[in-house]
Order: C-alpha cells, then sequence, then structure tokens
C-alpha cells in the first residue's frame, strides 16, 4: 500500500480514518481542505485546486482523503487502496454539528491556519450537505464501480467497520512501503 484515496461526504469521518491510517503507515495525508482554502477562509480558484491535486496525485506515497472531484480519475488511476466511508445524512449532520460546537473559534488539524471554525457557516454548508447528498453519493458509487482491477476498494457502512478495517491494517503493517 502505498497510495490511499479516501472519500465520503462531509462528517463522514474523512479526516480522522486518513490521520489514523496514517499513523499506521507512515504514509503522508493530504485533506482536500488545505488545498480548497488558503488561510483566512480564502477559498483557491478551481485551477490552483486542480493544479495541487495533481501534483499531490504524482507523488510516490500518500493517503488522500477529500473530494475535488474533476482529478479523482487521475488520483483513482494511481491509487493502490480506494476507501468509500459510506454513513447516514443524520450521523453526517449531527458530526458537523458537534465538531462545530466543540472547536468554535478553533481550527481543525486537517484546516490551513486562521480557519476556525464558526456556527455562523453551518446554515451554508448544512444547505450544501443536503443539495448533494443523494448526487454525490451517486457519484461516490461510480468511483467506485470504475476502480481498475489494481485498486483494491473498501466500503465502510459503520464504526465497527473502520475498527476492523484498521486493526486489519496493524496487523498488516509489514506490507506497507511508504518510501
Amino acid at each position: 500500500m502505498r497510495r490511499v484515496m479516501i472519500v465520503g461526504q462531509p462528517g463522514s469521518g474523512k479526516s480522522t480514518l486518513a490521520r489514523k491510517l496514517g499513523q499506521c503507515t507512515g504514509l503522508p495525508v493530504v485533506h482536500i481542505d488545505t488545498i480548497h482554502w488558503q488561510p483566512g477562509w480564502i477559498e483557491r480558484s478551481r485551477a490552483a485546486k486542480t493544479q495541487l491535486c495533481l501534483e499531490v496525485e504524482a507523488r510516490e506515497c500518500w493517503i488522500f482523503e477529500g473530494g475535488h472531484s474533476s482529478t479523482w480519475d487521475n488520483r483513482l488511476g494511481r491509487a493502490d487502496l480506494l476507501i468509500w466511508i459510506d454513513r447516514s445524512a443524520t450521523l453526517r449532520f449531527w458530526r458537523v454539528l458537534r465538531r462545530t460546537l466543540l472547536r468554535r473559534g478553533q481550527a481543525r488539524p486537517d484546516l490551513p491556519e486562521n480557519c476556525p471554525e464558526r456556527l455562523a457557516n453551518l446554515p451554508e454548508f448544512f444547505r450544501f450537505m443536503w443539495q448533494t447528498k443523494k448526487s454525490a453519493r451517486v457519484q461516490m458509487r461510480q468511483l467506485v464501480e470504475a476502480a481498475p482491477p489494481t485498486c483494491r476498494v473498501v466500503h465502510l457502512r459503520s464504526n465497527r467497520d473502520t475498527r476492523i478495517f484498521l486493526a486489519s491494517i496493524g496487523r498488516s503493517t509489514g506490507q506497507i512501503t511508504p518510501d
């Protein structure tokens, strides 16, 4: 395992899984939010995001979590493991609310500096989550179906699935080659 692609909708646990997997494997972790946002909640242009994604995807080793679906085909073509975290909308909305309340005024570890969690952003983000909940899931299912035979696919639907998966990685760390 050298290149791991993690996808899922907001609040599904992508960043948390990426961090834990990075700790287990020693592979470098890249969070899409550090590409999407610049300090101070300034959004990068689409072209800049695409360029940064392609640069990460060209590296020999990575755990890359998150969106920017316009580069997914390239990322999937290089990945040897695709993880789809597929959790209920109710759970995801709850997780986003909880993390916003718990980290209000602070930046999460998967965000650039000076991007603190703000309650004022929640209504717009919840609207985005609601509007894309079906279409994003369809897109991720299509991504999984398009995975090449050289790419192992893991579909995580519960905390139990995630624990079992991480335990299996912990047992097989001899197969991991982060170089």
